[in-house]
């Protein structure tokens, strides 16, 4: 996965993208995913600084678990980041996006995110229709359900597993309204390991890379 994942950063660079969603369900991987995009991201973007470019090293990423209001969240916080969030980055503005806590159950801080830092949106929910036309790439990571609860559960443990088969009927239903795979350009196959750490996906870009949302 580095070796791709820098290959896709040195793609970002060069066409000066900005945002980057990263969907998928639960368990399946985007956690690791993103957090290898952004570095291969921000050492490519050291090496064209190095090369003579102008250097924007600077790379937010923001995570939907840090988001959903909750275990019934997913929808709310979908919508938020798009309207919040993307929106208002796509216009030139600074984006927002307003944190959870989960120790008192209750709205956290609101964090701003500047329009001209690099941003990574991690997280079901992330990648729709509408927010897909705010971003300049998206990517879907799936992996088989026994992979993903493995996964899941062996992450978050006793927190997560009486919310499982709760979490997993709003997915479902993200999905089907929503359809996120069919607007990703890039498929992460997360299926090729349990350990987390040791992930060796494998994905593929489509050549719509580096095209505008409205060629697509």
């Amino acid at each position: 996965m580095p070796d791709e994942c820098s290959r896709l950063a040195r793609s970002l660079v060069r066409h000066g993208m900005r945002t980057v969603l990263v969907d998928g369900r639960s368990g399946s991987g985007k956690t690791s995913f993103a957090a290898a995009l952004r570095a291969a991201w921000v050492a490519s973007d050291v090496n064209a600084s190095a090369a003579g470019a102008a250097p924007v090293s600077v790379c937010s990423v923001v995570h939907l678990d840090d988001v959903y209001p909750g275990w019934d969240g997913l929808r709310w916080a979908s919508d938020h980041v798009r309207a919040d969030l993307l929106e208002p980055r796509a216009q030139g503005r600074p984006g927002r996006w307003r944190q959870w806590d989960w120790a008192t159950n209750r709205p956290g801080p609101i964090h701003v995110v500047p329009a001209d830092v690099r941003l990574i949106v991690e997280g079901v929910g992330s990648l729709t229709c509408a927010s897909r036309r705010l971003a300049d790439v998206a990517f879907w990571v799936e992996a088989p359900t026994s992979e993903r609860r493995i996964r899941a559960l062996r992450r978050d443990g006793e927190l997560y597993a009486p919310h499982w088969a709760r979490w997993s009927a709003q997915e479902d239903a993200f999905i089907e309204r929503e359809r996120p795979r069919d607007y990703a350009d890039g498929i992460v196959d997360n299926a090729a390991t349990r350990d987390i750490a040791a992930a060796s996906s494998r994905w593929v870009v489509h050549s719509s890379i580096g095209t505008a949302p409205s060629e697509r």
